[in-house]
């Protein structure tokens, strides 16, 4: 098996010396996104709600450049910077999964990079 770096101007580029994702064997490990525009590297949306929408469209955007898509997802993980934001996050989140979502853990940090108030990772198969 190899491990092959993905990477795609169709997401944040990394802020740090890590890949957007990594696939390896039959699986691709996403890099947590945060809700920056790939376009300007800025953190968008005020609320949460949007914060996630923009994390798990980044998300997509990866996964699409692995050759996968959200529906191959089997865990992703939340990191919220406020527990109080979990409803919120929950329906924006849920929005992407029609139907037999994946495992998941939400866990609360003490804070996120360029301030962003919620972070997702996932690993999908390929």
């Amino acid at each position: 098996m190899t491990k092959t770096v993905i990477s795609t101007s169709e997401a944040p580029q990394a802020i740090g010396p890590y890949s957007q994702a990594v696939s390896f064997g039959d699986f691709v490990f996403c890099s947590g996104q945060v809700a920056l525009d790939p376009a300007t590297g800025e953190l968008v949306g005020d609320g949460v709600g949007e914060q996630a929408r923009r994390c798990m469209e980044n998300l997509r955007a990866v996964l699409a450049a692995a050759g996968t898509n959200l529906d191959r997802i089997v865990k992703t993980t939340i990191f919220l910077t406020d527990m109080n934001d979990f409803v919120e996050v929950n329906e924006a989140y849920g929005s992407f999964f029609s139907s037999d979502p994946p495992a998941r853990a939400t866990v609360a940090v003490v804070g996120l990079p360029k301030g962003a108030r919620v972070e997702i990772e996932c690993l999908a198969a390929l």
